[in-house]
């Protein structure tokens, strides 16, 4: 039995189902109760707002999957993520002076991350519930009556859009509502944690891209293209490069990571056109993997399209109480993250003050319809900058006592000589109702990096204040760990070690003395032609040195028959030498094995050998005699979301016809046996041994390809009219059985 990470809790679906119309009733009597009340307080026009109708339907929201974290996450919170969706046929009908406006029906649906925090020792168990959405959610509205005007296209696209960023505002990444759950409880640092850490994203080009553009509807074009990169609610735009399929853009973008994991990076490339601009593809990364790869830089594959390839560097970025990080940037990069927690303000003055000679009076108004304006009490929001970057924080209507509760974040490209200004104005007469001013060197004097106090307003009454936290954080981009195998694509390419020894005028390859593969840098293309060139002309030098410098292991030749040795003493010899010349496997074979004493006996290890068989069994059990060996790499590519298979070669191969054979290497992933989803290798000529070092990719989930089987052939390339037999041998690989995320390298 197979348990994804997602799982089905048709139970709760089923507890939903029967306590919906209960809940329908308790929202239906806090709309009269509270929220009524709440829209007559709000304005003058409002104060005829009546609920006609109030009811939540039949079908009630339905959680398709839930996905609980217990490894990444802190001992002292449980983090559940909700699959959400909600096509529902409530219907709500409001009247506003002789006006009748309503809803009827909406649908929704989104990943709700649900955290509770911290788990206690004593009843309640858990001190605090945390909601947000980790994306926008999806949103449509069915309005009625009046409000039936939302409906005309375009409108409606506005409309819920408007809705959407409202929902945005309040309940997505990286705000967030806490509910406590256990009385004095402390809930400001569950509602604003410190973010996780800030991604660098160096969007540097792209190759083999779509043409979209096309003259008369027949002659191709070459595209405008530009790229839009998004975590959570953050976006950004890049320029657009003019009638080019090969764009080289080298911009920087950077992003606060507030949850991991959960958050991924989505970049999306368009071509520019005057009327709509048409999608080109789209990528996927995952944030857990470059929060533990430290930098990823790759070339990755566009998703919903036919062609093209972007090229990323990702930069992980931590961040640290340490201020001697703190040094300035000479690209103008960011060198650490502000924090803001904006709390309240006190006693703010009801109108905009005059100041001259350091004295303040109220200015004179003539009319009197704006002296009543000024009599109550202000409503009032928050202005932020540091540096280019200013926030705007919501309105608190018609309070001198103002209570904001929302955090910021500001990146600082020089902490010494930066600073925070505040400014609070004013909604209806758009005036400033006093301003502050923190220089982020006060910062540095703490040793936390940190001050938590009111601030005194300037330009405003002498006793208003304004209530912040400010958190100053330095970035640090941490060295990889050289143990850990890479979760990017580079990690499928990352070769066996090959250490070249001379002894005499032979080379060999030896096995290196401690596991350190991941240590090897990333091979380039010169290197690696040149590393192929060596390893041929070793191969040469090993099939034409004497036998007796190679110990050969009985098991490996045990495969080949009594009248093979007979016949064909020469390719005994070569793929005894060749089986001697076996290259090491990749990291966690290696591990595993603590290490075989030498490298032809890794061969002969029956763990480690993948072999050929006739029949459909996967291993040779004995009975039948074996037809060779192929060596793979597996492995699950988390970051590009696809299973990345890595044929390296074969070995003692048995031939089909005394013609010689021209194998090559045909892949499915079982069961989709289409042609058009099938994987082939090259075709190598007159060769038992061929060769091959190409690698194949099938995108899909990790759920997916948990149910799967690898079906790999080695066949014959023949004569259309030969009666050769085409088949040299295959195997299965059950990838349920295997740990894909480490992946493993045998024979």
């Amino acid at each position: 039995v197979h348990f994804p990470d997602i799982e089905r809790v048709e139970w709760l679906n089923k507890v939903l189902v029967q306590a919906w119309p209960y809940f329908g009733t308790i929202m239906e009597k806090t709309f009269k109760e509270v929220l009524e009340p709440k829209i007559r307080a709000k304005n003058v026009h409002l104060k005829t707002c009546t609920f006609t109708k109030i009811h939540f339907g039949e079908k009630c929201p339905r959680i398709n999957g839930i996905k609980a974290y217990t490894k990444e996450i802190d001992r002292r919170q449980v983090v559940l993520d909700l699959q959400i969706c909600y096509i529902g046929d409530c219907e709500i009908h409001m009247d506003i002076s002789k006006f009748n406006l309503g809803v009827k029906g909406v649908q929704l649906y989104g990943t709700l991350r649900v955290i509770l925090e911290p788990l206690l020792t004593e009843a309640p168990f858990i001190g605090a519930v945390t909601l947000f959405f980790m994306q926008k959610p999806h949103l449509e509205i069915n309005w009625a009556g009046m409000s039936n005007l939302l409906d005309v296209p375009g409108i409606n696209v506005m409309s819920d859009s408007l809705i959407q960023d409202f929902i945005a505002a309040r309940l997505v990444l990286p705000n967030r509502i806490t509910v406590p759950l256990k009385k004095n409880m402390n809930i400001a640092h569950l509602r604003f944690p410190i973010p996780h850490g800030v991604i660098r994203v160096h969007l540097l080009e792209a190759e083999n891209l779509v043409q979209k553009d096309s003259f008369l509807g027949a002659i191709r074009g070459k595209s405008d293209p530009y790229a839009l990169l998004r975590v959570g609610t953050v976006q950004y735009r890049s320029k657009t490069v003019s009638r080019d399929l090969n764009p080289i853009w080298n911009e920087t973008f950077e992003f606060v990571v507030h949850e991991v994991p959960g958050q991924d990076l989505e970049v999306d490339l368009y071509d520019e056109d005057p009327d709509k601009d048409d999608f080109m593809g789209s990528l996927l990364i995952s944030l857990v993997d470059v929060m533990n790869d430290r930098t990823v830089d790759e070339w990755f594959p566009l998703s919903k399209t036919t062609s093209g390839h972007l090229h990323l560097k990702v930069e992980w970025l931590s961040l640290v109480n340490d201020q001697e990080k703190l040094h300035e940037d000479k690209k103008g990069l960011s060198t650490a993250i502000l924090i803001v927690y904006l709390d309240s303000a006190f006693n703010l003055p009801k109108h905009h003050f005059e100041y001259s000679n350091g004295e303040c009076g109220a200015k004179k108004i003539k009319n009197n319809k704006y002296l009543k304006k000024m009599e109550r009490e202000p409503s009032s929001f928050v202005l932020l900058t540091v540096g280019n970057k200013t926030q705007k924080s919501k309105t608190c209507n018609f309070s001198k006592d103002p209570t904001w509760g929302q955090a910021f974040t500001f990146f600082v490209h020089s902490a010494h000589s930066q600073s925070l200004h505040v400014e609070v104005k004013d909604k209806d007469r758009d005036s400033a109702l006093g301003t502050s001013v923190v220089c982020l060197s006060h910062l540095l004097k703490d040793p936390n990096m940190t001050l938590d106090q009111r601030f005194q307003l300037d330009h405003s009454s002498s006793d208003s204040f304004i209530k912040m936290k400010l958190v100053l954080r330095a970035l640090n981009v941490e060295e990889p760990d050289p143990q850990r195998v890479k979760a990017g694509v580079s990690a499928s390419k990352q070769g066996p070690v090959r250490v070249m020894e001379k002894g005499g005028n032979q080379q060999k390859f030896v096995s290196p003395p401690k596991p350190e593969v991941s240590k090897v840098p990333p091979v380039s293309k010169d290197s690696a032609a040149l590393e192929s060139q060596l390893k041929k002309d070793s191969r040469e030098d090993l099939d034409a040195s004497d036998s007796s410098a190679a110990p050969v292991s009985s098991e490996t030749v045990a495969g080949l028959s009594e009248a093979e040795h007979e016949q064909n003493p020469e390719h005994c010899l070569s793929s005894a030498l060749h089986t001697r010349a076996a290259v090491v496997p990749t990291l966690p074979v290696v591990q595993e094995m603590r290490l075989a004493p030498s490298v032809a006996s890794l061969g002969s290890l029956p763990s480690s050998c993948f072999e050929l068989s006739s029949s459909n069994l996967d291993l040779h059990n004995g009975t039948e005699m074996p037809l060779g060996e192929i060596q793979l790499t597996v492995r699950y590519a988390s970051i590009r979301q696809s299973l990345v298979v890595l044929v390296n070669g074969c070995r003692n191969l048995v031939p089909s016809s005394n013609r010689g054979v021209d194998p090559y290497v045909r892949i499915y992933l079982l069961p989709d046996r289409r042609w058009t989803s099938r994987k082939k290798t090259s075709i190598k000529k007159k060769t038992l041994n061929p060769q091959y070092d190409e690698k194949f990719e099938f995108f899909e989930s990790l759920e997916d390809v948990k149910k799967r089987t690898l079906d790999i052939a080695v066949k014959n390339s023949r004569p259309f009219i030969s009666q050769e037999r085409k088949e040299l041998g295959k195997v299965r690989i059950d990838l349920s059985q295997e740990d894909l995320i480490k992946g493993f390298a045998q024979w």
